[in-house]
């Protein structure tokens, strides 16, 4: 199917159910949600399933995946890299964003189901992880983006891992402020991680090649909240022919012929937070043509070979396209949650302040 064009008001919920059910389909009894039957899980990936699940109206799944994270937490507050069926698989490192990702998630779900009882059950997790997470922000704003496995920091910084971190301060926050948990040091360091993503360009990419080629390096700043509008519109605007490849959607790298299914999702959210609703739309409706009958979608596509790369039908790309959509049509009250910024607590004109 091609052509599916939403709007608010418009959520495909019969068409969306197989979607749906695939990604419930690979949750184990645990509530872990690999990639695929026979692959591993990781804590970022695990959170974009379970976000998939809530929108889906699978709120009870949605909530054993996040008590499937709290059960596997660390006393530092992190979680390794990647599990399979309940065990670590690669001990190797904990990486800052996957740790983060967590708030994000709990307060999507809440956005949600509004289920206090739900939001202060997982509140101590949400605590020690963005405590472990700030542990390893430097003195200009940057966090590093790992952790080997004694625990020392991998000192160097992700723009795109940094982006997601800035996004799960604020839910962060916003989880702490509804709860009545005053936690003002994570808003500072959500501000001076704001800064070094808009104006320490040297602090991300220090110890290795550049990662401006990867499409995420682009729209993430902006799927994150971490620009002004109109800054957002530029940046969007000045690589678009880089990485939109039209009729089929956003390449993962712009040297690659492989367009991706996830970014491509990510870039409809993106394009929404910056007010660009016309091509939201437009890039949504290309991604239908890698749906499989069962509601799974294809990780992407190589346009020089013409096949399906990698031959992988992930649930987190599945998770995609639910948020995506959720996004475009205002189907939950979590729709905007990455479209917008919103603080608790702190008024609009602050709000604005803190962006600038």
């Amino acid at each position: 199917m091609s052509g599916l064009y939403l709007s608010p008001g418009l959520f495909p919920a019969e068409f969306l159910r197989p979607t749906v059910d695939f990604i419930l389909s690979h949750q184990r009894e645990s509530g872990e949600i690999p990639w695929f039957n026979g692959g591993h899980a990781d804590p970022w990936d695990h959170v974009e399933s379970a976000m998939g699940l809530a929108i889906g109206g699978e709120t009870h799944a949605a909530q054993r995946a996040y008590q499937w994270l709290r059960d596997s937490q660390l006393e530092d507050g992190s979680w390794w890299v990647a599990y399979r069926e309940g065990v670590e698989d690669d001990c190797e490192r904990r990486e800052s964003n996957f740790v983060a990702y967590v708030a994000t998630g709990v307060w999507h779900h809440y956005l949600i189901t509004e289920d206090r009882e739900f939001l202060r059950e997982m509140w101590p997790m949400v605590e020690r992880a963005i405590e472990f997470v700030l542990a390893l922000q430097t003195e200009h704003g940057d966090i590093h983006w790992a952790v080997d496995r004694s625990g020392r920091a991998k000192a160097d910084a992700l723009v795109t891992g940094c982006s997601s971190i800035h996004k799960s301060l604020e839910c962060a926050h916003n989880i702490a402020h509804t709860l009545e948990e005053g936690r003002p040091h994570w808003l500072l360091a959500r501000e001076k991680l704001g800064h070094a993503l808009r104006a320490r360009p040297e602090r991300f990419d220090r110890t290795w090649e550049s990662k401006a080629r990867f499409s995420m390096d682009w729209f993430y700043p902006v799927l994150a909240g971490v620009l002004p509008r109109k800054e957002a519109q530029a940046r969007l605007r000045e690589r678009w022919h880089e990485f939109v490849e039209h009729g089929m959607g956003c390449r993962c790298v712009s040297d690659e012929p492989w367009v991706t299914v996830a970014e491509s999702c990510e870039l409809v959210m993106a394009l929404l937070s910056a007010g660009d609703h016309a091509r939201a739309v437009e890039i949504y409706s290309w991604l239908q043509q890698w749906r499989l009958p069962d509601g799974a979608y294809w990780t992407g596509y190589q346009m020089v070979e013409d096949l399906h790369w990698p031959d992988e039908k992930p649930t987190w790309t599945a998770a995609a396209i639910l948020l995506a959509a959720d996004a475009l049509t205002l189907h939950t009250p979590a729709a905007e949650l990455f479209c917008s910024v919103r603080l608790l607590g702190v008024d609009a004109r602050q709000q604005q302040l803190r962006a600038d």
